[in-house]
């Protein structure tokens, strides 16, 4: 082993940990550490994927040579813990900004795979699962680590991407949701596959109609509704899917009372993951922009979905997903009492009204302001507001 790595800054670290920033001297394989021509910080994720696909476990990193905002903490000892058997080969503890890393891989490679399989289905190629069932374990995992780092990803969105989006967001919420229901993993695996494909019909529907930004005619939604119509014969054709998944691709438009779509199911017809795909559908629709709407906040789609009680969404079922979210989620907006505009950060293990909020804009100045996390436990203002994108005249994305 080189000197290099016998330095205390030097740690080992699971490939599936690295993030942006962080400075890797050495590969680690079964005969040991093996030193790299070219040392250096990974500046893009395509490093990473290369490492990932290369079968390479983990890696030595340099915390002093790596980047401030990569997720290793330089100042505590505190930040590492050693791993046994080997005295230096010591693990960071992932900060919340490492574990948004790791999820925005798995959203993009996500929605790069329904983006391959919706142009598989148009050429009329049947669907594989097993690529499904992959990234599934992957959501579960990270959702299982940390449900907060998902739901501040997920509210960065392009309306541009709308249908990979939702599809991906869907399947993440349905994890979400059902984790905070106690449902075992399998029933977790099946519901976020199906969430992936839950929108898979919409590939043989008119693009002219599907992305209208006006008011769709009565022909037009019969139109639109022909999308689960084509989803039963892409489930047919897919072998070796769970009927939990197609359960949550074919009932997501189906309601209590029997007006849904495609078979008017009615009450205790429509199971479990049925009636939560119906309601993680409709929030994930409200909150995200649109070409012909801009997102709602997520207190006001809450509103909606109590008002979609109990004759099309189950009222019991709403109350606790709007538990399981929270009022102000991780990832939204709102304004304090002092005007200030910032993101919910950090809400694990805090009282729906006191979590961390990351500020950056001022309303009453109209202009950004130097970004500071408030704790609202120690601070002496409150969230007077939750606030949509669309309201504000400043671009929230680059503070996520």
């Amino acid at each position: 082993m080189s000197n290099e790595l016998e330095s205390n800054d030097v740690i080992k670290i699971s490939v599936s940990h690295l993030a942006l920033g962080m400075f890797v001297t050495a590969i680690d394989n079964a005969k040991g550490a093996l030193s790299i021509t070219n040392p250096g910080q990974i500046k893009t994720q395509d490093a990473i994927n290369k490492l990932l696909k290369s079968g390479i476990k983990s890696v030595w990193v340099d915390v002093e040579r790596s980047a401030d905002n990569c997720g290793l903490k330089k100042t505590s000892a505190e930040s590492f813990e050693p791993t046994k058997g080997n005295p230096l080969a010591r693990k960071a503890k992932p900060s919340r900004d490492s574990k948004q890393a790791q999820v925005k891989v798995i959203l993009n490679e996500a929605k790069n795979l329904v983006r391959k399989v919706l142009s598989e289905t148009y050429e009329g190629k049947a669907v594989e699962v097993a690529p499904f069932e992959e990234i599934a374990d992957r959501m579960i995992e990270s959702v299982m680590d940390d449900a907060d780092a998902m739901k501040c990803i997920s509210a960065l969105r392009t309306k541009d991407a709308y249908l990979l989006e939702h599809s991906v967001n869907v399947a993440f919420l349905l994890v979400t949701f059902g984790k905070h229901l106690g449902l075992d993993k399998t029933m977790l695996k099946e519901m976020a596959v199906g969430g992936i494909l839950h929108d898979i019909g919409k590939i043989k529907v008119d693009n002219e109609v599907l992305h209208k930004p006006g008011k769709l005619t009565p022909e037009e939604f019969a139109h639109i509704k022909l999308h689960q119509v084509y989803a039963v014969e892409i489930m047919e054709q897919t072998q070796g899917l769970a009927q939990v998944s197609k359960d949550v691709c074919l009932m997501h438009h189906e309601k209590l009372d029997g007006r849904g779509y495609p078979k008017g199911l009615k009450g205790d017809e429509i199971p479990l993951h049925g009636r939560m795909s119906c309601i993680v559908d409709i929030f994930d629709a409200l909150t995200a922009t649109r070409c012909y709407k801009e997102a709602m906040s997520p207190a006001a789609a809450f509103k909606i979905l109590i008002s979609l009680t109990p004759f099309h969404l189950d009222q019991a079922l709403v109350y606790e997903f709007i538990r399981c979210v929270g009022i102000y989620p991780v990832g939204s907006l709102v304004q304090l009492s002092d005007e200030r505009i910032g993101i919910v950060w950090e809400a694990k293990d805090r009282d729906a009204l006191h979590p961390v909020v990351k500020c950056f804009y001022s309303l009453k100045h109209k202009r950004y302001t130097e970004v500071t996390m408030v704790d609202l436990r120690k601070a002496e203002v409150n969230i007077e507001r939750g606030v949509s994108p669309g309201t504000l005249d400043v671009d929230p994305t680059p503070f996520y």
